[in-house]
C-alpha cells in the first residue's frame, strides 16, 4: 500500500480491483440494499444506505470477526438511516479475511473506489475496535478519504496514525474499556497530526453502550461537518 499520495489510486487498483457488485439478500431484520463485491482477490459482503442523489457518503467497518453489528449495539444502523435522512450514503462493509488489516484495509479502499465511481465525493471512514486500524491504514492510503473516525481502535495496525493528516482525524474511547484500554486510543491521538480530535467517555467499555446517545449525537455532528470541508493534499 502506498503512502505517497499521488501514487495511492493506482497502486491500490493494482492490488486489488472490483469485478462485479451484485445485489444479494439482507441478514434479518436488517434494512438497506445488500450487496455483494466480486473482486480479483475474492468476495466481500456489504449493506447500502443509498440517498437520493446525493454525492456525500460514510464507510462503516466493524471489529477482528468482520460482519456489520459495530459498537452500541447498532450504532452503524442507525447512523445509516439517520444520514440517508440528510442526504448522505452509507456503505456498511464486511470483510474477506476478519483480523488481516492489510486485507481488511483493500476491502476498505475497494468500497471507497466504488462510492467514487458512483460520483461521491471523498468519504469518511468509520471504524470499530480492529476497525479502527484498518480505517487509518485506509485513510493514510487514499485521496479520497477525508475523514477518519476510530472508535475503541486498537493500536496494532494504526501505525500510520501520523500519515492520516491533512484528513480530520476523531478519536473516541470507553474509559471503562476492559479489552483494549482507553490508552490505545490515546496513543494514536498521540501519533497523529493535527487536525485531530480525541473523545474519552466516563464509564464506557469497549462497545460504547453506555455513552450511546452521546457518541451517535458527536458522530451526527462531525461527519456532516468533514464531509462539508475541503481538504488539500499539497504539502
Amino acid at each position: 500500500m502506498a503512502q505517497e499520495h499521488d501514487r495511492q489510486p493506482d497502486t491500490a487498483e493494482k492490488l486489488m480491483s472490483i469485478q462485479a457488485v451484485e445485489k444479494i439478500g439482507l441478514p434479518d431484520g436488517d434494512v438497506g440494499e445488500g450487496l455483494e463485491f466480486q473482486t480479483n482477490r475474492g468476495n466481500f459482503k456489504a449493506i447500502l444506505h443509498s440517498a437520493p442523489d446525493a454525492d456525500q457518503a460514510v464507510i462503516w467497518v466493524c471489529g477482528a470477526r468482520g460482519g456489520f453489528g459495530g459498537p452500541g449495539p447498532g450504532t452503524y444502523a442507525r447512523m445509516s438511516q439517520h444520514f440517508t435522512e440528510k442526504g448522505i450514503t452509507s456503505l456498511r462493509l464486511d470483510y474477506r479475511q476478519a483480523n488481516n488489516v492489510f486485507e481488511c484495509a483493500l476491502d476498505l479502499l475497494a468500497g471507497v473506489a466504488f462510492l467514487k465511481g458512483t460520483g461521491h465525493q471523498p468519504v469518511v471512514v468509520v471504524g470499530h475496535s480492529f476497525g479502527g486500524a484498518v480505517v487509518i491504514a485506509a485513510g493514510a492510503n487514499s485521496s479520497h478519504i477525508k475523514g477518519v473516525v476510530a472508535l475503541s481502535p486498537q493500536t496494532f495496525g494504526a501505525g500510520m496514525a501520523g500519515e492520516v493528516a491533512p484528513r480530520k482525524l476523531l478519536v473516541a474511547h470507553g474509559k471503562a474499556d476492559t479489552r483494549l484500554p482507553f490508552s490505545c486510543g490515546q496513543q494514536i491521538y498521540d501519533m497523529a497530526k493535527e487536525p485531530k480530535e480525541i473523545v474519552l467517555y466516563e464509564g464506557a467499555e469497549h462497545r460504547l453502550e453506555e455513552c450511546r446517545d452521546d457518541l451517535e449525537g458527536l458522530l451526527g455532528q462531525w461527519i456532516p461537518e468533514t464531509l462539508a470541508i475541503e481538504i488539500n493534499f499539497t504539502p
